[in-house]
């Protein structure tokens, strides 16, 4: 069943080829489009579209205000958002307004399908550089006073002296819960673990309903504020 689309961008050429583009993916099917947020609350009411390929900057009602509306009226509608910059700070206020996937307009047609096929599924969709400046904004804590040793660095070194693990997890759901920080889908988790994909699933909702995780960006913010999973650093 193909995913019903809607795209949402004040720019006629860059909303029209979204439109054309979106078209060629065989499991989309695109049901309209709108020039503003205030457009594209409307035709969600009117067409309930299964998600929203969104621009953050629109006349009128810009897309963090729309999302927010869409997503509080209508829940089943999920939102990827559409950057220009993966700096954008107005992807953090669309993050909190509700927005699953994060891309930036240089995305191409897979990139896109899979991102929507992704949110309709459950789960989130991320940009590389929205989800390094994502990590970057969580790991940023003011440095500590001297001699004192950060929360989040007090409980990194407790995870890796094999010290408790927070809000009662498993050390299987921990290992799962680091592997989606890694940015790993089900099915590689089901394959880096030797499980079935059935199973990943299970540790996946309990360690959501343990520490009352909304998605797998939630995730990935609370696997990087606890220590249980670590920034990559890259070499020289």
């Amino acid at each position: 069943m193909s995913a019903r689309v809607l795209v949402a961008d004040d720019q006629a050429v860059v909303r029209e080829g979204l439109v054309l583009l979106l078209g060629l993916l065989p499991d989309v099917e695109v049901v309209g489009s709108a020039g503003d947020g205030l457009e594209a609350l409307r035709l969600v009411a009117e067409l309930r579209p299964d998600v929203v390929l969104m621009d953050l900057r629109m006349p009128r009602m810009d897309g963090v205000e729309a999302t927010r509306e869409i997503r509080a009226a209508f829940p089943a509608t999920q939102v990827v958002v559409l950057t220009t910059y993966a700096d954008d700070e107005s992807v953090f206020a669309a993050l909190r307004a509700g927005a699953r996937g994060f891309l930036t307009k240089s995305a191409g047609a897979e990139e896109i399908g899979r991102a929507v096929a992704a949110v309709v599924n459950g789960d989130a969709q991320l940009d590389p550089g929205v989800q390094r400046r994502l990590l970057n904004a969580v790991m940023g804590e003011p440095p500590p006073p001297p001699g004192r040793t950060r929360p989040a660095e007090r409980e990194r070194q407790e995870r890796r002296g094999r010290g408790p693990l927070p809000d009662g997890l498993t050390p299987r759901e921990a290992e799962v819960l680091r592997l989606i920080a890694r940015g790993l889908s089900n099915a590689e988790i089901a394959a880096v673990l030797f499980i079935g994909e059935a199973t990943v699933k299970t540790h996946i909702n309990n360690l959501f309903a343990k520490a009352r995780l909304r998605d797998r960006v939630h995730a990935v913010t609370y696997a990087y504020r606890v220590g249980l999973a670590e920034p990559e650093t890259g070499g020289a």
